[in-house]
């Protein structure tokens, strides 16, 4: 072989190894540190532990970034910034959004679960009805999520005047961490939250519950209008494989309930016992399903509130992936 021709080859052999690996699609996904998001959170330990559920469903060329909220307003901005394409997160404030972009932003693409929220107070409380309340303290994850205004609504429908800032009771948005050592310390009289905060209220402040939303819609999956429209193929494997990581999950709660376990262990940098994830469980309904019906539910309660002024039109809301 001739001097040339060793320089072609060798210059040849350079380019194949100088190519580039092919560019992965990249999905961000968020969902909060709470049992409410079970399949964000088994979906997580699978990614977490190389054994990803949507990496799995999507493409070898795909890869998912997770995030974690502490509560809806959060999540949703994060969506309207750019900064995640996909969140699980409450039904308020992705209702909120809706609302405010007039339909432009927000598309609702799938259910997720339901239970799993409750109005806790303190053991030896008397408080029973909304007009008890006249004066007292109650906590809620954030202002404006799905807790905080079916708080607000309960208490205004039941006669008592409330404002975003005050009224005749005292509603104060608190991360669901804070919320245990201040109801402990008697600094709060109530606690309006979700799973697992509800029972750890239980188990480690002598809460009792006193009023449990046991149907409501507590969790579901929302992407920006950008990315639906965008990557809409993407968007319709992500939700399918949305659906079938929730039935796995109902078919197998025992594998699930340590996934989550694990998860939260991870995410919280706290101990968590299998203990209070199985009384946690023990509240919740998972399904993919969402009807408009409950939908113009929450549009009441949020105006109940104060937090929406007109009648949306839901129309756009739900995304029908064909």
């Amino acid at each position: 072989m001739t001097m040339y021709a060793r320089t072609v080859l060798f210059g040849l052999s350079l380019l194949c190894v100088a190519v580039p690996p092919a560019i992965a699609e990249t999905i961000r996904v968020g969902h909060f540190p709470n049992v409410t998001h079970v399949q964000g959170l088994v979906a997580h330990h699978l990614s977490r532990t190389g054994h990803g559920w949507f990496e799995e469903r999507l493409g070898k060329d795909v890869k998912i970034e997770w995030y974690v909220y502490n509560a809806g307003p959060s999540a949703i901005e994060a969506i309207l910034a750019g900064s995640v394409d996909l969140t699980y997160v409450g039904p308020n404030p992705a209702l909120n959004a809706y609302a405010k972009s007039n339909g432009e932003e927000i598309r609702l693409l799938a259910g997720a679960a339901a239970g799993g929220a409750a109005l806790v107070v303190q053991s030896d409380s008397s408080l029973k009805q909304p007009a008890d309340f006249r004066g007292k303290t109650i906590a809620t994850p954030q202002l404006g999520n799905t807790q905080d205004i079916a708080c607000r609504a309960w208490l205004a429908n039941g006669g008592l005047k409330i404002t975003q800032t005050g009224g005749e009771a005292f509603i104060v948005p608190t991360p669901n961490p804070d919320q245990i050592s201040l109801f402990q310390q008697r600094k709060l009289d109530a606690v309006w939250t979700v799973e697992p905060w509800v029972s750890r209220l239980e188990r480690e402040a002598g809460g009792k519950v006193l009023l449990e939303q046991s149907k409501d819609s507590v969790t579901v999956l929302v992407s920006g209008v950008k990315f639906v429209k965008g990557k809409s193929e993407l968007t319709k494997k992500f939700v399918q494989a949305h659906r079938e990581l929730t039935d796995w999950i109902l078919a197998h709660p025992e594998e699930a309930k340590k996934m989550v376990l694990e998860e939260l262990s991870v995410e919280t940098q706290a101990k968590v016992s299998a203990e209070l994830i199985a009384q946690a469980w023990k509240r919740i309904m998972l399904r993919s399903d969402v009807s408009i019906e409950e939908f113009q539910q929450f549009v009441s309660n949020a105006q109940r509130a104060g937090f929406m002024r007109t009648t949306p039109d839901l129309a756009r809301l739900i995304e029908r992936l064909q």
